[in-house]
């Protein structure tokens, strides 16, 4: 029989009423999470890292800014924080691969035991001395305060292996320094975390003020091994996740629920006590997701897809995650201890350079790379701040007050740390970044690099369309063989810099290379590091060479995947592969540069465009956007049109003119 008593009415009244409350706080921070994407934006293009845009929008929303949302809202959208830091974990744990540590295994340990010994000490002792400046360690009992400098030492120490794979992949840089690096940072993340996980167990019982007991030794390494044993489990859960014949979508979903399950069985162990220590088991989700991500990475052979997934779901999570962060800022802190935080970066920088000095002296090396070591190592990012808010979550008395402490201390080291990273790369003569890209000068200009039956009808193909096209080989034989007036033909007798300019390659458009599979490699190389061509196409033999292409942004055909590609097109579209293949007399594609300034903002619908042309895609920044009436173009924009050859070319002249007709 159901209970109808007043009371049960009003408990469940309460409850709905909750629930309610808190769908409209989570539609208040989805909102919000919009604006945070558009700030974040803006951010990258005054040169500020993108969280910093994250950051601040939830600044400006929080308590301490325009109220949207207050500090009881928090509560209601933990669990988007506990789903962000397991993904963040998951992560960290899929970049600590083996191959970019096992070459330089010795190298790397001995680096790594310097930053982790020099930084985690040098920070404890600044943390002990700044004590009476922090405003939530003033009144503080001495165990608390030691506490507190040992766990914020140790947000110190941590990297971000993200970060770094992002600079190393910009900057194309390769060679030993750089292997060494990437080796410490990502195996950085998992030291931090055990360490973490040690000392947080330890604040614990100092903060309690419970008598220690040997059997607190026993009880941190029961802790551990228990971590270890649940992370190779969830990396099973995660395998067989990665395994089933879903979309990737809803194998994102599932991974994000196991990653906010880690958070829920941390609570329930944390509530079990065991043994003669009164306190619960601290059971570290961070660590735990570290080694499933870890797991799979290694030992499965889907670290590929969790990759891919991890890195698709990346700008949504981190979106999400930092937009919250900023919200829980309790800035009345940083208003009373900002030099503190100051304070705190330059004994990091100090710390990361002696601990550099010690490891490589240990080796034997000299104090030559010390500096530009050191220049590595100093970008924080998700993990710093996901063990931040950790910290707050376990110690709720004084755990915000000392998040915002970190956290400040980590956006700092953001904001220098990128800089300073591609100048050490360059330093040591690893980076290989690619050049400027020169302004269009109206003039569509290709270069064939190879002479035979295809590329001279590639060549005829764009006369047609009115390209200005270059010949050019390396064998003078093929050249002097070639009666063909209305075309420049050189003769490459080296590829080198000064061989290239002889062309004028700063004026090409775009680079066709048709020789065997190495030359073409040796010059998309060459142009892409230092002369910046826009577009780069290769002709390939070897498909195996594919990706070394496409790590030069070269789109590559192969002869017999081409054909076969389009045949497919011929029978699923005959309509566009005939325009493909020109067989449409009044049909025609072709992809033009907005440089029209009078065109930036303008919406595709409100273009006063032919009305036998179409605008099938627009490319910005890389990405294909399919475009909409509602789409506005920006400068630089490529732009993919079909239509008549007349209204083609009128349209073409109106995005690159000075003024729209």
């Amino acid at each position: 029989m159901s209970d109808h008593s007043p009371m049960a009415v009003y408990g469940a009244l309460e409850r709905g009423g909750r629930v309610i409350e808190s769908l409209i706080i989570l539609a208040q921070f989805v909102v919000l999470a919009v604006a945070a994407k558009e700030i974040g934006k803006s951010s990258l293009w005054i040169g500020l890292p993108l969280i910093s845009g994250f950051l601040l929008t939830g600044v400006l929303a929080g308590p301490y800014g325009l109220g949207m949302l207050g500090s009881d809202a928090i509560p209601h959208l933990r669990f988007i924080d506990e789903i962000a830091l397991a993904f963040i974990a998951f992560a960290a744990g899929s970049e600590l691969e083996l191959s970019h540590v096992r070459n330089s295994l010795r190298v790397i340990l001995s680096i790594l035991l310097g930053l982790t010994v020099v930084v985690l000490s040098m920070g404890t002792v600044a943390y002990l001395l700044l004590a009476d400046y922090i405003p939530f360690m003033q009144n503080m009992e001495s165990g608390a305060v030691l506490s507190v400098a040992l766990i914020g030492a140790t947000i110190m120490v941590a990297r971000s292996p993200s970060s770094a794979l992002a600079i190393i992949k910009e900057m194309r840089a390769r060679g030993p320094f750089t292997q060494t690096v990437l080796g410490v940072t990502v195996l950085m993340d998992a030291v931090v975390i055990i360490v973490f996980t040690v000392n947080v167990s330890l604040a614990d019982v100092l903060i309690r003020g419970i008598t220690f007991h040997f059997a607190f030794v026993w009880y941190l390494l029961f802790e551990i091994v228990l971590d270890i044993v649940l992370g190779l489990t969830i990396g099973q859960i995660l395998r067989l996740i990665l395994s089933l014949p879903f979309n990737s979508s809803i194998k994102t979903g599932l991974i994000l629920l196991t990653g906010y399950g880690l958070f829920y069985l941390s609570g329930i162990l944390h509530e079990t006590h065991l043994g003669p220590i009164p306190v619960g088991i601290f059971s570290e989700p961070l660590l735990i997701g570290l080694i499933a991500g870890f797991y799979v990475a290694n030992y499965t052979r889907y670290r590929g897809e969790l990759q891919k997934i991890i890195e698709d779901a990346a700008p949504w999570v981190f979106l999400a995650f930092f937009t919250l962060v900023g919200l829980s800022l309790e800035l009345s802190v940083l208003r009373h201890a900002w030099i503190v935080a100051v304070i705190l970066l330059v004994v990091r920088l100090v710390g990361i350079y002696i601990g550099c000095f010690l490891g490589r002296l240990a080796l034997g090396y000299s104090g030559g790379q010390n500096f530009i070591f050191g220049m590595t190592f100093i970008t924080q990012a998700g993990v710093s701040i996901g063990l931040a808010k950790e910290v707050g979550v376990e110690f709720p008395e004084w755990g915000n007050e000392f998040a915002t402490l970190a956290i400040a201390v980590v956006v700092l080291n953001q904001l220098i740390g990128p800089p300073c990273f591609k100048w050490a790369l360059r330093m040591a003569g690893e980076a290989h970044p690619p050049a400027e890209t020169p302004e269009f000068d109206g003039v569509r200009d290709v270069l064939i690099c190879g002479v035979d039956e295809q590329s001279l009808a590639l060549a005829r193909l764009l006369k047609r369309h009115n390209w200005e096209v270059q010949l050019a080989d390396i064998e003078a034989q093929r050249i002097d063989r070639l009666v063909w007036p209305e075309v420049e033909v050189h003769h490459l007798a080296a590829i080198t810099p000064e061989a290239l300019r002889a062309i004028r390659i700063e004026k090409v458009d775009v680079m066709v290379v048709m020789l065997d599979d190495e030359t073409n490699y040796q010059l998309c190389e060459l142009v892409y590091e230092q002369f910046g061509v826009p577009h780069l196409v290769a002709r390939l033999y070897d498909q195996a060479n594919v990706a070394r292409f496409q790590a030069l942004e070269v789109l590559t055909i192969h002869p017999n995947a081409a054909i076969i590609n389009l045949l497919g097109h011929c029978v699923r579209s005959p309509s566009a592969a005939s325009i493909i293949l020109g067989q449409e007399v009044n049909q025609d594609v072709i992809e033009v540069t907005v440089s029209n300034e009078a065109l930036r903002g303008v919406a595709l619908r409100d273009l006063p465009m032919p009305v036998d042309t179409v605008i099938v895609s627009i490319r910005r920044n890389g990405h294909i956007l399919l475009s909409h009436g509602y789409t506005r173009l920006e400068m630089g924009d490529e732009v993919t049109i079909v239509g008549s050859p007349g209204s083609l070319e009128e349209v073409q002249w109106q995005f690159e003119s000075l003024s729209v007709p």
